[in-house]
Order: structure tokens, then sequence, then C-alpha cells
């Protein structure tokens, strides 16, 4: 099980303060995702095209979304971040896409401890051409691997927190608190001890 998906204190992971775990560098060719089985992170692939991730990429930790991995999220920063640190952020919006026939969000957000972007507070604040080049990128980035995506909407910080809160709530139906599948939980044989501490 991913320990970095799973491990981090629920506190830690809120609509408008969380953490965001980075698995691919601004500026990278490399695809970069998830290693579900080890909690690192392994390469997918090389992107196909002359494209490259326009921001620091990775996900939200304790979220749950339609593909069945950790809610994507953007993080708009002054600096490249390197592959698997951890980044405290707020959300300032979602794209809300089409991948491949399936819904798929990704917020867009930005460190609390970064001067450059944290006067920023919503999507509407930032530069016109910031969301118009991330779009591109989303729209032509699988073209070559024979794949359609489609950037439906931009939409703004609002409805950003209710998609995290949406994901945080079907994280915790799937694996509750603990962060262990609820089938899985039922199997787990506890030492003799424990048991006998429980009935007491």
């Amino acid at each position: 099980m991913g320990v970095i998906w799973h491990d981090i204190k629920p506190e830690r992971v809120k609509p408008n303060d969380f953490i965001a775990v980075i698995e691919i560098t601004k500026g990278s060719k490399n695809k970069y995702e998830l290693d579900k089985e080890t909690g690192l992170i392994i390469l997918d692939r090389v992107l196909y095209t002359s494209t490259h991730y326009p921001a620091n990429y990775g996900f939200i930790p304790r979220t749950y979304a339609d593909d069945k991995d950790p809610l994507d999220v953007l993080v708009l920063c002054s600096e490249a971040i390197e592959s698997l640190a951890l980044v405290r952020c707020y959300p300032i919006g979602v794209m809300v896409m089409q991948d491949g026939g399936d819904m798929d969000y990704k917020v867009i957000a930005i460190p609390f401890n970064d001067p450059t972007w944290n006067i920023y507070s919503d999507i509407s604040e930032l530069p016109p051409h910031i969301m118009d080049e991330f779009s591109h990128f989303f729209r032509v980035y699988k073209q070559l691997e024979g794949k359609e995506t489609a950037v439906f909407k931009v939409m703004n910080r609002e409805f950003a927190e209710l998609i995290i809160k949406d994901n945080i709530d079907e994280y915790n139906k799937r694996f509750g608190e603990g962060g262990v599948p609820k089938e899985v939980k039922k199997e787990i044989k506890f030492p003799k001890a424990t048991q006998d501490a429980k009935k007491k």
C-alpha cells in the first residue's frame, strides 16, 4: 500500500489547506506517478509531444478521485520543486477536464510560503495567459499517443474546495480514517495479546 498516499494525518489534508506530494517537477517531460505498492514514484513514460509540464504536478494524499487515484494538483511556484517533496498549499481553482472519456479534475494550488505567488487567492486574479498555457498543455500532451483529452472549464477556489472535500469523503468511504481498505481491515489478524487487551 502506498504509504505516502495514506500515512499523512487527516488534519493535514483539508479543502482549504493541504499537503501536496510532488511527482513531476515543473519543466520536465518525464511523467512520473505514484507506485501504490511501494509509496515511491515510478516513471510511467516520457511525453511523446514536444511539451513539458508547465507547473509542478502531483497529488493530494488522503483523496480518492474517479480514476481510482488520489486527486491531481498543479502547484504554482516560483521554483521547480523536487519529486516526492511535500508542499503545504491552498487551492485557487480547478481545471475541469475529460481524459479518456472520464471526468478529470486538476486542482490549481499555491504554496503558503512562496511570497511570489501567495498574494493570489483565486484563479480569477491570475494573468489569463497562465491558464491558457495550462489548458493548451492538457489538450495536446497525449495526442501523439492516440489519446484524447478535453479541457471544459476552469473553475474558482470555492468550486475547487468542493472537489477536494468530495474526494476526501470518497477516500474515507473507501479506506476509512486509518488509510486501510475496509475489506483488508476485516482480514487483519491481531496478536492474541492485543485481542485480550481490547476485551479489558
